[in-house]
């Protein structure tokens, strides 16, 4: 565990350190270690598209934010990232346009973390839902400072 938690600029820096994590152009809007809760958003981009031209958003990208999402809330209060375990999304209508991921630690033990993530288009409508399950026994490597 880190000397605190880590506030909305150091996650953000963190966050960028994975070139997978920098290509989503995740932005933390905020950490609140207090609530146990960090919000990011993501922005629609033609990669991200279920069908060209169409602005709906694919699947993949929405899961894998899902599950960095959940994993960096965890990190805002470990200092750093965690292993998935698993993984479950549900979709509940296409998402159009800036997406807001709300993720809410649930469990923070010994052993397993788990957080729940609501997916939110602009218009404040959920698109999907995640849980995840991170592995809080085993760390990840340390960012470099």
């Amino acid at each position: 565990m880190s000397d605190g938690p880590l506030n909305r600029q150091q996650l953000q820096e963190r966050l960028l350190h994975s070139p997978f994590n920098a290509f989503l152009d995740l932005e933390v809007v905020s950490a609140d270690p207090e609530k146990q809760e960090v919000i990011i958003r993501m922005k629609m981009r033609p990669e991200f598209e279920r069908l060209t031209g169409t602005g709906h958003w694919h699947g993949g990208p929405i899961a894998a934010a899902i599950d960095i999402v959940g994993d960096y809330a965890l990190a805002m209060m470990f200092g750093n990232p965690l292993p998935t375990i698993n993984l479950r999304v549900d979709y509940l209508r296409p998402g159009k346009g800036t997406l807001t991921l709300a993720a809410r630690i649930r469990r923070s033990g010994k052993t397993v973390g788990v957080v729940d993530v609501d997916v939110l288009n602009e218009a404040g409508d959920l698109v999907a839902i995640g849980r995840a399950n991170y592995s809080t026994a085993i760390s990840a490597p340390h960012w470099k400072e």
